[in-house]
């Protein structure tokens, strides 16, 4: 059964699944600055868009574009930023 989930006010929205593998979320984000939570280790793919990330253990930031990918430990917070809309999938281990 798919799962909608709604944070930052409904500025980001994604539906949950199951892969042939791995449970996993798709979603679109708005323009904005946010700060996530990870509870299982993650893998992010940007599917349209672009994002910058203050990764865990990282002290700059890095862009993230369409067909780009980065890995998120479970327990960690991480901070994002968009300056469009920007589509994500991304799996749980």
């Amino acid at each position: 059964m798919l799962t909608v989930n709604e944070y930052f006010d409904g500025k980001v929205k994604s539906i949950a699944l199951q892969t042939d593998t791995l449970p996993a979320t798709i979603g679109v984000m708005e323009p904005g600055d946010y700060e996530f939570g990870t509870s299982h280790k993650e893998v992010m793919t940007i599917v349209s868009g672009s994002m910058d990330a203050l990764l865990p253990d990282k002290s700059e930031w890095q862009t993230f574009a369409k067909g780009d990918s980065f890995e998120i430990e479970a327990n960690v917070k991480f901070q994002v930023r968009l300056a469009g809309q920007t589509a994500y999938f991304c799996t749980y281990e």
